[in-house]
């Protein structure tokens, strides 16, 4: 990684972190749908990037989440779960670009970037409900708040990738 990759990457987590704190974590529409914008970390995190090193930052911003929300370290094991698995999602997603290392996730193709996007959104969003929710009984609540925040979560990580996309052209 480069030394402007590492300032973009720990200015993306202080933002982030304050951008979910402060604002996105005060939405709830319907009272289980939250979108979760701080995986946008994760999701751009540079492909020639250490991995192991991608996990620890994966769980801290979880565990930067999880101390502000006093959620019990379920978006931390989340982050972490996602981090560690991101490597076999770009790989399915990207095919042989990714093992070439010819992928640039913010020029992809946008069928391939959504199935990139939405299954890391919805593994994540999977694992911290139910680490939350943590009970059979509830499944139903478990798989409505998975779809539902997932699919929110989705459009507003492609509508900041747009947003910024056309910002830095």
């Amino acid at each position: 990684m480069k030394n402007n990759d590492i300032f973009i990457n720990i200015v993306r987590f202080i933002v982030l972190v304050f951008l979910q704190v402060l604002m996105l974590n005060n939405v709830n529409l319907a009272g289980y749908i939250n979108p979760y914008l701080y995986i946008f970390f994760i999701l751009l995190y540079p492909l020639d990037g250490n991995k192991f090193l991608l996990i620890f930052l994966s769980f801290l911003l979880g565990l930067s989440i999880d101390i502000f929300e006093d959620s019990g370290g379920v978006h931390a094991a989340a982050c972490a779960f996602i981090a560690y698995i991101r490597p076999v999602v770009l790989k399915y997603s990207f095919g042989v670009s990714y093992e070439y290392n010819s992928v640039k996730i913010k020029k992809a193709d946008p069928m391939e970037r959504l199935t990139y996007i939405a299954s890391l959104v919805f593994m994540h969003h999977f694992v911290m409900f139910s680490l939350e929710i943590f009970s059979f009984k509830h499944i139903l609540l478990l798989l409505k708040s998975t779809l539902f925040s997932g699919i929110f979560t989705i459009i507003v990580v492609v509508c900041t990738m747009i947003l910024f996309n056309k910002k830095s052209s």
